[in-house]
């Protein structure tokens, strides 16, 4: 679907339209784009988009605001709080839907459930990034739902009545309303602002050091130039503005202020990122064969359960019985009053807390948490450019220190920004590509950020050769990481491997940003072993004809849909494809696509039918996803967030 935006199943909650109507819940596939919200029947057998149910114009909401969910809802939007000591006795059979967000337009609101919290939060982040030039806005919301004829918050009993409770902006200060009404009578007090009218104070005008949003450094951040502010790791921080993609403006506890990488932050209270012991996307496997090869009595990782919103401890321990040891998951649950406990029910405010007692007394567990095991250092990511608005890069803060290779625009090689930094320098050849429309993107593409792209950071274009300067990956490009006879390579880290670039391509078909040449060439591998996608979008301003011709060498048909290359028709669908085939590459330790035909004869053989065969390392299951990205027709492929669900699945099992 052209232009989408996000993507994702979620339980629709029906609308009520009428006071007797009796309530119902729907798992729908919510479609964003940049003018409408649709949703979807969804056929989950076979992963497909059915009939279309209903369709929101963005131009007509006014609001999309978290709910504060009902009092004992049914199971399937509660957070599982049972808890055994095997992991795998716990699963639940039960979908959980249990973080609630409302979209409000014309007609009332529409109530949405999430399985996650970080889901909720990214759709409403960008609904109202999508609606803030709109007309519609309202100074107000109600917080809680409409029930049987009336809000929970206020006891209105009209649907479109007044909200009862200050919307803030993303600063924290309140949110000016843009009124649409015709009429300038004011609208009657709601019942509780008529039982606050007296002593009411009117709002301030601007926020107070208490209503702006408090965030905690994950890490320190030493400023790359004058606009940027120090981050201390562990130190909380005051955002005064989010109007970049990739930066904010905040104040520290000193009252000094400057611009902050807003992924060297969080917005929880005890964020686990900031300790060893913590894997955020570790898998249980993962965990186990982690603590085998460490080899500690007590060693131990926090990782993600599971079950969204839910953590698991998972403990190594030595046995006469058991040669190669034991290893136990325990689940952390919490009560209904939000405290924390293990084995025994010991309670504790804060996770980290629990972690901490547990490091001086089992109390239940097959041993005390002594060792933390984690699989790497929690290295800072990259930033969104060498610091806050410093897209042009000066020459002379470039030192040359190795040649990585040729790539197709020319040599790039390994140096460092200012003598510290390490980066990837690609010189650009003269005549290979249309320079001035790439610098303009450039300034677009600085701001694209994932943990699993490779980090544009500036261009040098005052000169010639022109220079873009990148994110440095020491492992160099995952084509040759895969032909690296002396690794053997598992399949479960093959399709973490999978799982690296679906991630990417996920947030770039959010972004409605197209790579064009997605293949395994174009993917490099870190030092962890982290995969990231890297030259997305660069083959929009090649100059050479050969590339851009399905006649010639240079143009990847091995990797283009039947659209592609009889129509040259690009897609977030044609990524699509061409994800497929590097799964096959991947899975096959980079083989050539249809490695006994010449291109003519691929070409010949795609508009056919005829696709990739099964390799060895794959199973049935791992093929079924890679042959779904292969469908002839754009629509029936699956988006990269299903693809990346599948795989997430797969690499559980």
């Amino acid at each position: 679907m052209a232009g989408v935006i996000l993507e994702s199943i979620f339980l629709k909650r029906s609308q009520q339209k009428k006071k007797t109507s009796p309530l119902n819940f729907k798992k729908r596939l919510f479609v964003l784009t940049e003018t409408k919200l649709t949703y979807y029947e969804y056929d989950f057998e076979r992963g497909r988009q059915g009939s279309k149910k209903g369709t929101v114009d963005i131009d007509k909401i006014i609001c999309a605001e978290k709910v504060i969910p009902e009092q004992n809802p049914p199971p399937e939007r509660q957070i599982l709080q049972r808890a055994d000591e095997d992991e795998t006795e716990q699963r639940s059979k039960i979908e959980r839907f249990p973080y609630p967000f409302q979209v409000v337009y014309d007609d009332g609101p529409l109530y949405i459930f999430s399985p996650t919290e970080e889901l909720r939060r990214r759709w409403i982040h960008q609904l109202k990034n999508v609606i803030r030039h709109t007309n519609s806005s309202v100074q107000k919301y109600h917080p809680n739902f409409w029930i049987d004829g009336q809000y929970l918050c206020c006891a209105q009993t009209s649907k479109n009545a007044p909200g009862c409770q200050l919307l803030m902006s993303s600063n924290g200060s309140i949110k000016p309303a843009r009124s649409h009404r015709k009429s300038k009578k004011p609208l009657p007090p709601t019942p509780i602002e008529d039982k606050v009218k007296v002593n009411r104070r009117p709002p301030p005008e601007l926020p107070q050091p208490e209503e702006l949003k408090k965030v905690v450094a994950l890490y320190d951040y030493t400023p790359m130039n004058a606009n940027d502010l120090p981050l201390q790791k562990g130190e909380e921080y005051l955002i005064l503005e989010e109007g970049n993609q990739s930066w904010w403006r905040a104040r520290d506890k000193n009252g000094l202020e400057g611009y902050i990488p807003n992924n060297y932050i969080t917005e929880a209270r005890d964020p686990l990122e900031m300790y060893e012991w913590y894997s955020k996307n570790m898998t249980r496997s993962q965990a186990e064969q982690l603590l085998r090869s460490a080899d500690k009595e007590g060693g131990f990782i926090v990782r993600d359960s599971r079950k969204p919103g839910k953590y698991t401890v998972s403990v190594f321990a030595k046995s006469m019985a058991e040669p190669q040891g034991l290893i136990r998951h325990y689940v952390v649950c919490e009560t209904s009053q939000g405290q924390f406990y293990l084995a025994e029910k010991r309670l504790f405010s804060t996770i980290p807390e629990m972690i901490t007692y547990h490091q001086h007394n089992s109390a239940g567990l097959i041993s005390r948490l002594k060792y933390p095991v984690s699989s790497q250092k929690k290295n800072a990511p990259s930033t969104a450019g060498l610091g806050y608005g410093s897209w042009e890069i000066d020459h002379k803060d470039l030192t040359f220190l190795k040649v990585l290779g040729n790539g197709q625009f020319g040599v790039v090689q390994y140096g460092k920004w200012r003598g510290k930094y390490d980066v990837a320098i690609k010189m650009i050849r003269e005549g290979s590509m249309s320079e001035d429309e790439f610098i303009e993107e450039a300034k677009v593409m600085m701001n694209l950020s994932h943990e699993n792209l490779v980090q544009l950071y500036g261009v040098c274009t005052k000169e010639r050769p022109i220079f873009i300067i990148t994110e440095y990956m020491s492992n160099g490009c995952l084509l040759d990481y895969l032909h690296d006879s002396r690794r053997r390579i598992p399949v479960s880290e093959l399709m973490e491997m999978c799982k690296h670039v679906c991630a990417a391509m996920t947030y770039l078909e959010s972004q409605q940003f197209l790579h064009r040449d997605l293949a395994a060439r174009n993917c490099l591998v870190n030092e962890n072993g982290t995969v990231k996608v890297a030259d997305f979008g660069l083959s929009r301003y090649v100059l050479d004809d050969e590339y851009t011709s399905s006649l010639g060498t240079k143009f990847p048909v091995r990797w283009s849909p039947p659209e592609v290359l009889m129509y040259s028709k690009f897609s977030s669908k044609s990524d699509v494809w061409s994800f497929g085939v590097l799964m096959w590459e991947i899975f096959t330790l980079g083989k050539m696509p249809y490695e006994r035909f010449n291109n003519s004869e691929v070409t010949d053989h795609i508009t056919k039918g005829l696709r990739l065969y099964r390799p060895q390392m794959a199973t049935e299951n791992i093929y079924a996803i890679m042959y779904s990205c292969w469908h002839e027709i754009p629509d029936a492929r699956p988006s990269f967030l299903i693809l990346h669900n599948h795989i997430a699945e797969q690499i559980d099992e």
